[in-house]
């Protein structure tokens, strides 16, 4: 995989936590530390429209036929089967 160079600009107080980061031992330099914040960003962006992909799989399966008993009663038997 080919890399791409960059230049950003930070201001102080941006750049120094930053640097923290990396005195703390959690990185071992700049580049890293954006790669994670990049890579953490896009796990976000996955889940987010997992999300979204949901609500409108609820939106488009319509209004249920089924009392709130029985709604209630079907996701607590879920919740047994998974927990149980």
């Amino acid at each position: 995989m080919g890399t791409i160079r960059k230049t950003i600009t930070l201001t102080e107080k941006q750049d120094g936590w930053v640097k923290a980061q990396i005195e703390a031992g959690d990185y071992t330099n700049d580049s890293e530390y954006f790669r994670d914040l990049v890579r953490r960003d896009q796990e976000r962006g996955k889940k987010h429209q997992a999300l979204k992909d949901a609500i409108q799989d609820g939106l488009d399966s319509g209004i249920s036929e089924r009392t709130i008993g029985e709604i209630w009663a079907g996701a607590e038997a879920e919740h047994e089967g998974r927990n149980g």
